[in-house]
């Protein structure tokens, strides 16, 4: 297949591209505007490939977008580009509304002319997949069972509106217009490769330079966390073999509090990098800690906070026979190593380096 790809230069979006030039023989182009979020040292290691391509530009752009249809002609989409993080929609909302739901608006308007033009045999093997959130489910009680394909969208923050709207946008297009499309949420992501804003990367950083570890509130609310090359594969699997205007729920089976994951993470790097070992801290602060978890402070609680998120992935497991290869343990030792590991990849994001670098300045 030749796959038009956006967002590929982003957390999910690039181990996805990766996945596909290792593990596959489709080719790839990769559309990314670069915005903060977006690296291309993330994919630098395959983009020699004569299978992958980059294209710096904008969703919001529907000339651009109508041109790379025309001159690629892909046999599928996979739509990852987006304004993702919650903090930043509620401080600035209206990036998320041009991107999330004017960009995948753009996206389908020039999906279903490219359709349309296809003969029959092209139509009945093009597929739009986008790639949403568990978060447009709104939240759960500790009580409640999991989100299911067929739960009732309840967003509660500007990105979670944004990514509903972007929904419901794509499943108009399939019922109105006749364009093949399959939706996938997922839920919270961890792995090589994320933001340094996110989660698990703030702990590890935060930790490793002696700072202060932010937790929301009590640290009370509860993720489904899944290990982003997990993710990639339930991803071809639905692009590959899901039902057309279907929704497939993909999760980690890996339920906690944040809190307790905090606490894990931590401990993952007492043991692995051991604070009388760790370069970064001086004399003072490694006398003063006996475990990273010293480094844990609560703050205040985020506005719309949703308490819980929980996937049933019943339906893609057994349609589509994926499930999650990495556990609890084992994903998030992969990742504390990665990020041990690969000091210079968010050493530039931290120094703000990698802007200069995308820019050919650097």
């Amino acid at each position: 297949m030749k796959i038009l790809l956006t967002g590929g230069a982003g957390f999910i979006g690039s181990n996805l591209v990766r996945f596909l030039i290792e593990d596959t023989d489709h080719e790839v182009l990769n559309l990314d505007k670069l915005t903060y979020a977006g690296n291309p040292i993330s994919v630098e290691d395959i983009s020699s490939s004569d299978r992958y391509e980059f294209v710096q530009g904008d969703i919001c752009d529907p000339d651009l977008i109508k041109s790379l249809f025309d001159r690629f002609q892909p046999d599928a989409v996979m739509h990852l580009a987006a304004e993702s993080h919650v903090d930043r929609s509620i401080d600035g909302p209206d990036a998320f509304i041009q991107t999330n739901i004017v960009g995948t608006f753009n996206l389908l308007h020039a999906a279903r002319v490219y359709f349309d033009g296809l003969d029959d045999a092209r139509k009945s093997s093009f597929r739009f997949h986008h790639i949403s959130t568990d978060e447009v489910y709104g939240s759960l009680t500790m009580d409640d069972p999991g989100f299911s394909e067929t739960t009732p969208y309840d967003p509660h923050s500007p990105y979670s509106a944004s990514k509903a709207s972007s929904d419901h946008l794509v499943r108009a297009w399939n019922d109105t217009y006749g364009l093949p499309v399959v939706i996938t949420n997922c839920s919270n992501n961890y792995g090589p490769y994320q933001f340094p804003e996110k989660l698990i990367p703030v702990v590890i950083l935060k930790a490793i330079s002696g700072q202060s570890i932010p937790v929301y509130g009590k640290g009370e609310n509860v993720r489904d966390w899944l290990y982003v090359t997990d993710h990639a594969k339930a991803l071809y699997a639905v692009l590959t073999g899901g039902r057309v205007g279907e929704t497939y729920n993909i999760g980690g089976n890996n339920e906690r509090q944040n809190i307790e994951l905090v606490r894990m993470v931590c401990g993952i790097l007492d043991e692995m990098l051991p604070i009388a070992d760790n370069p970064e801290l001086d004399d003072e602060t490694k006398t003063k800690l006996n475990e990273y978890a010293d480094l844990i402070t609560f703050v205040t609680d985020r506005p719309g906070h949703d308490l819980r998120y929980a996937i049933d992935a019943s339906k893609i497991e057994s349609e589509l026979g994926w499930k999650p290869e990495e556990d609890f343990a084992s994903g998030f030792r992969k990742t504390v190593r990665w990020y041990l590991d690969n000091r210079q990849w968010w050493e530039q994001i931290l120094s703000g380096d990698y802007k200069l670098q995308r820019q050919g300045t650097l």
